[in-house]
């Protein structure tokens, strides 16, 4: 696989000029055979439990709590990372035993599940539509989707290490593309964050931005009931 450089590859002509609503046609879902998710910010609600893991690291370097930029930072990273952007590269030595040090159990409580997703999950089944996760988690992913019992509607699962190069990189994409045998515009991603949007334009995958209208995307989507409200309109 060729190199990727990680830009904006013209995206910035991409602006979100479809909003998720019942007169959008029939057409326009019609080609889709498979729904990409990320999963932090979009499957589940993390946010405080990353904010948790990765400031009781900084404390424990006697570092104060991460700012704005740096909470945006580690929610669309990988671990590593995320490690290497928040911490001093004195700390990073001590990187594994102050990990060792966090039971990724004792974060679950600021861990929720998006609301209406089991539904709309169920629908996409009822469908025939095809679902997977393309993650930059790394060795969580499989606790999250065993505790809100996701795993029976993901295949296949991808995690920053089962890939040469995470998100933005479309490695991970085209490895899902490949295990459906489905082309680029049979599916789409739906994403939280400009590494996601990122991560579909390099990829020639339509975008969805779910809760963000900001992010350049090909739909605007403000949660998951109204999308299966708008999907059932337009597929029988």
């Amino acid at each position: 696989m060729r190199a990727y450089a990680a830009q904006s590859c013209g995206m910035d002509r991409l602006r979100p000029t479809l909003y998720c609503n019942p007169l959008l046609p029939e057409s326009y879902f019609a080609p889709i055979r498979g729904i990409i998710f990320d999963c932090d910010g979009v499957l589940i609600d993390s946010k405080q439990a990353n904010l948790a893991f990765y400031n009781r690291l900084r404390h424990a370097v006697g570092l104060p709590s991460m700012s704005k930029a740096e909470e945006e930072y580690v929610h669309s990273h990988t671990v590593a990372q995320s490690l290497a952007h928040i911490l001093p590269p004195e700390a990073q030595d001590h990187v594994a035993e102050l990990r060792s040090q966090i039971r990724y159990k004792d974060l679950v409580p600021y861990i929720s599940i998006q609301p209406e997703l089991i539904p709309f999950l169920e629908f996409l089944a009822s469908r025939g539509i095809r679902m997977a996760v393309n993650t930059n988690r790394t060795d969580t992913m499989g606790l999250i989707l065993q505790l809100f019992d996701l795993e029976r509607f993901f295949f296949p699962v991808m995690t920053s290490s089962q890939v040469s190069w995470s998100k933005p990189h479309p490695e991970s994409m085209y490895r899902i593309l490949n295990d459906w045998r489905l082309g680029a515009k049979d599916v789409v991603y739906i994403g939280d964050s400009e590494v996601d949007a990122r991560t579909a334009h390099a990829a020639s995958v339509p975008f969805w931005a779910y809760q963000d209208p900001t992010l350049p995307a090909d739909m605007y989507v403000p949660d998951f009931g109204c999308l299966r409200q708008v999907m059932a309109l337009n597929l029988s």
